[in-house]
């Protein structure tokens, strides 16, 4: 153990006559703890809202969306053909949708209409995951009237007050062609099941049925809305659709995941950086608490500092035992902040303690997840600010001369 370390590890231990001086420095070092627990905790659940909205939202769309400009697709197989000769996409299937009125004995409320291939959804969708009721095959079947199935979002069903089971009207309010001009067209839709996707805007406005039963309803005939399809790499999906939409020609156009929730993953990460801005002003209030403790110790230990530097101690070897000093309350409170702020994440993955209002947010519990490089960062910035604090004070210390200290002495 060299010199300086040996001389900051006895000041930092030893009895001193101002105990004021140690509270200080124990103030300190708890302050660089709950700012680095504060830190690690917002940020961990921030990235965890990020990670878990990424997932709900992959879960119920697929990773792009190609459409015909102006117009319904009414060749989607060829179209189809296309995409899987493409290397980069995994699944693909067609869709259709369009906004309903959907009508019950209890109430009515509006929703967007999704037509899905059963067989393509099954890879290109997440859907048997968040259903709660029913299953998403029964949406092929009918029942003894010729009543198609229906899935609808949990908050939708417990909007319109309707269970597995119960019929309900489906409103077109493009209508159809009657002898006096379009009218609205409505028919009933057996409740084939209820999904739970835990995104209240997902839960409370979409509906699910067969491909055929919506291209039936929305009078499409044989046409689709478009085609949507998986990707491995879902990062890329922005630069493979543009690929795809030139592969099909210039009436095509594809939306990715990204491009549709842009607005969102910005507003995140910039949320992200102005807590770990606003957050790290509680590390550097407990750097001013350094600061003023080694200023405080200086003072205390003027004879010290002189009496070493007669013995031959440079004015570097005095910077370095104040450097260090500081260093230890600093690293000291990151280690206790850091080993707090995980525990609190494990607590609040594992257990759940706090729900979340569905009606104002898009997720229903404190997700929370744990990246290494951002606890990284943040050990890392708190131990730098920490010996930015250390610099004054141990520069006032080896600058201190041994004659004037000892004068009076």
């Amino acid at each position: 153990m060299s010199f300086e370390v040996l001389v900051a590890l006895r000041y930092l231990r030893a009895r001193r006559k101002q105990t004021f001086i140690s509270i200080i420095s124990l103030l300190s070092m708890v302050g660089v703890g709950l700012g680095v627990c504060t830190l690690v905790v917002v940020l961990s659940v921030m990235s965890g809202a990020e990670s878990e909205l990424k997932r709900k939202i992959l879960g119920m769309n697929a990773h792009v969306m190609v459409y015909k400009a102006g117009e319904v697709m009414d060749q989607p197989q060829a179209v189809l053909a296309k995409l899987r000769r493409m290397p980069e996409v995994s699944q693909a299937a067609p869709f259709a949708y369009g906004q309903v009125m959907v009508v019950s004995g209890s109430g009515a409320s509006g929703a967007i209409l999704r037509g899905i291939d059963l067989s393509g959804a099954l890879e290109s969708l997440d859907l048997q995951r968040v259903i709660t009721h029913g299953s998403l095959a029964a949406l092929a079947e009918r029942d003894g009237r010729g009543v198609p199935g229906v899935l609808l979002g949990e908050a939708l069903a417990r909007r319109l007050a309707v269970h597995q089971g119960d019929v309900v009207n489906l409103i077109n309010p493009l209508g159809e062609d009657t002898p006096v001009g379009r009218a609205p067209k409505s028919e009933p839709f057996r409740v084939a099941g209820v999904f739970r996707s835990g995104m209240y805007q997902y839960d409370s406005s979409l509906c699910y049925v067969s491909l055929t039963a919506a291209q039936s309803f929305l009078d499409l005939g044989r046409a689709v809305s478009g085609v949507e399809f998986k990707v491995d790499d879902i990062y890329a999906a922005d630069a493979i659709g543009r690929r795809a939409a030139e592969t099909l020609g210039p009436l095509y156009y594809a939306r990715d995941w990204m491009t549709m929730n842009h607005s969102l993953f910005s507003a995140l990460k910039l949320e992200k950086i102005t807590m770990f801005v606003i957050l790290i002003l509680i590390v550097l209030v407990a750097a001013f608490g350094i600061v003023s403790s080694l200023i405080m110790l200086v003072m205390e230990k003027t004879k010290d500092i002189a009496i070493l530097k007669t013995m031959g101690a440079t004015a570097r070897s005095i910077r370095r035992i104040f450097v260090l000093e500081g260093l230890i309350i600093g690293i000291m409170g990151t280690a206790l902040g850091l080993a707090s702020g995980l525990g609190l994440c494990a607590l609040l993955a594992r257990y759940k303690f706090i729900d979340l209002p569905v009606d104002v947010y898009a997720l229903d519990t404190l997700p929370v997840q744990v990246e290494p490089l951002m606890v990284a960062l943040v050990g890392v910035s708190a131990v730098a600010i920490s010996l930015i604090a250390t610099l004054y004070p141990a520069h006032a210390a080896g600058r201190l001369d041994p004659v004037e200290a000892l004068r009076y002495q």
